[in-house]
């Protein structure tokens, strides 16, 4: 652990200074406490550092969220090893795709059944929150049971025993997202209506105990649940095309689901306050996450230690080290295809801006989170499904 201030501290040992700036920047807003914390796969983020834990006394600064409300992660572990599974892995990928819709604006042309009961649940979450999803995404319905593009991935993989795990990566989808943009608009005018000098306007925040806090706090928990049923959604359809390539029904051996990119109240510290992981998942004493890594690398299941420094957190994934744009200029398809060899993935230049060289180094992220996470399950995946 690096401690630049005592409201900034960092366990990342591969980060630039233009990060390390924009987390500085985020830890001086007066309601920080008791410190904004860097997680080991920190990078440039819109107004808040990616892979930052940031806790604040009254006070929710929405961008700091993200805009992808409740993304995080699902792994399910089965009872196949891999000698049980057919040779021919294509089969299985394609049959993931056509069940579940993968692109960022692709929805499901209607409410399957095993849908339905997510749905209803959903619609009296909103009923009770006082507010229409719809207002936001009129087809919010079909967005549940889409993985999205970027780095949203479904993946088979195998743990250091050769035993099965299915893995997937994604979050609120469109009406998170338009969730998220309306409240950092709304935050933003109200910091200009009462002449709010912010270092950035994307640090623009809300208060607790105004209207607009509320409602906030209403959506954006909705969000969260739909984040988590998605995932859940998803995870019972690669299921069933699992069971159907494999020619028997998956065994749950383990069910972990978790967000990356929430707000929670927690206490620390001696305070009750809110606590925004931005690509960071909650890593409490014995608590279970899952850390991917890019779409060629290990991915771990952990265990948290509860590391009172951190706010019990620990990172997300591998965190990027080149942008889109730059990753596209730099690296080529051969380069791709020479990472994924062994995998089933659909090869297509459309993933170079996904290419695991445009990610940190796995291992070290993990390395520097030695003293925040325990690894339990070392996952290497033989097929990669991602949307375009």
């Amino acid at each position: 652990m690096e401690k630049y201030s005592d409201r900034l501290v960092s366990w990342a040992s591969l980060i630039d200074e233009k990060t390390v700036e924009q987390a500085r920047t985020s830890s001086t807003m007066p309601f920080i406490y008791p410190h904004l914390a860097l997680m080991p796969d920190a990078h440039l983020g819109l107004g808040a550092t990616v892979g930052s834990v940031i806790p604040t006394l009254g006070a929710i600064i929405p961008a700091a969220v993200g805009v992808d409300i409740g993304c995080g992660m699902i792994a399910v572990q089965t009872q196949f090893t891999a000698a049980d599974l057919p040779a021919y892995r294509r089969e299985v990928r394609e049959q993931i795709e056509r069940a579940v819709p993968l692109s960022a604006g692709r929805y499901n042309r209607k409410v399957v059944a095993t849908a339905a009961p997510r749905i209803a649940e959903l619609e009296a979450l909103a009923e009770a929150k006082g507010f229409d999803p719809a207002s936001y995404a009129g087809n919010w319905r079909e967005q549940l049971g889409t993985l999205g593009s970027g780095n949203h991935f479904i993946e088979v993989s195998l743990d250091e025993a050769d035993r099965v795990w299915l893995f997937l990566h994604s979050g609120s989808r469109g009406v998170g997202n338009k969730i998220a943009q309306h409240h950092i608009g709304v935050a933003r005018r109200l910091a200009k209506q009462w002449w709010i000098d912010l270092p950035d306007p994307d640090l623009a925040y809300l208060v607790e105990g105004t209207k607009e806090f509320t409602r906030y706090i209403a959506e954006l928990r909705w969000a969260q649940h739909f984040a988590l049923l998605n995932r859940e959604e998803m995870m019972d359809r690669v299921i069933r095309q699992v069971s159907e390539w494999v020619g028997a029904p998956v065994e749950e051996r383990a069910r972990i689901n978790c967000h990356h990119n929430f707000t929670e109240s927690e206490e620390h510290f001696g305070k009750r306050v809110w606590v925004s992981r931005k690509g960071a998942i909650r890593a409490d004493v014995g608590r279970l996450g899952l850390v991917p890594g890019s779409m060629g690398t290990a991915s771990y299941v952990v265990e948290g230690l509860g590391n009172p420094m951190s706010l019990n957190s620990s990172p997300h994934g591998a965190g990027r080290e080149y942008s889109r744009t730059a990753a596209r200029k730099t690296f080529t398809h051969e380069q791709l295809r020479a990472a994924m060899v062994g995998i089933e993935f659909r090869d297509t230049d459309a993933f170079l801006d996904e290419i695991p060289q445009a990610y940190k180094p796995i291992d070290r992220v993990m390395a520097d989170a030695a003293s925040l996470i325990a690894v339990r399950h070392t996952l290497r995946q033989i097929v990669n499904v991602k949307g375009d």
